[in-house]
């Protein structure tokens, strides 16, 4: 699965420390889901996307092997 997270991030200018903070996870998961090392779980990709205020799809793509 791929993501947008860095990009939304960076354009609102949110640290990843700061992001990682609001959602109760550490700055080394939120560095591990933008490499697209590690997929998050749906309800923390939820918390993400409302977060920024988007939709989960505006976030992370969905693509089958």
């Amino acid at each position: 699965m791929r993501n947008r997270l860095s990009e939304i991030r960076k354009s609102l200018r949110v640290k990843q420390y700061d992001l990682a903070a609001a959602l109760g996870v550490t700055r080394q998961t939120m560095c591990a889901i933008e490499k697209g090392h590690w997929d998050p779980s749906i309800r923390l990709a939820y918390r993400i996307a409302k977060h920024f205020d988007k939709q989960i799809e505006d976030v992370f793509i969905f693509e089958e092997n």
